[in-house]
């Protein structure tokens, strides 16, 4: 599962976090996610998906439940999909970290957490 260093961030962090097994992948959920302000909610369940290599293999896109979209009711690039996992429906968020983003023994589930927050402010 898990490296315990990720363990121990989500426990201090995400108290209400859960980890489990779902066609071998390792599916996170960070439940009541606080979102920035400028979006039409402030709290969405985001799931995180790492393969089974994780974290040598870098994790690629996250998922939020319920949507996530602009105040105005627009929705975000690359965000249009929708997919089941853990027997919810989860919008997905096709963001991909390129080459030499993702430095495995270094980078964590902190960075990408911080990663994915600073995606959500940039948009």
């Amino acid at each position: 599962m898990l490296p315990s260093e990720d363990r121990a961030y989500l426990k201090t962090r995400f108290p209400g976090f859960s980890e489990t097994i779902e066609n071998h992948m390792i599916c996170i959920v960070l439940p009541d996610f606080q979102l920035p302000e400028g979006l039409q909610i402030q709290r969405a369940d985001l799931l995180l998906r790492l393969a089974p290599g994780y974290p040598d293999i870098a994790p690629d896109m996250w998922w939020f439940d319920p949507p996530v979209v602009q105040r105005n009711g627009e929705p975000f690039p690359q965000t249009d999909v929708r997919e089941r996992y853990l027997g919810r429906g989860w919008q997905r968020w096709s963001r991909h970290l390129n080459g030499g983003l993702w430095c495995p023994g270094v980078d964590s589930l902190e960075t990408y957490i911080a990663l994915i927050q600073r995606e959500l402010v940039r948009n």
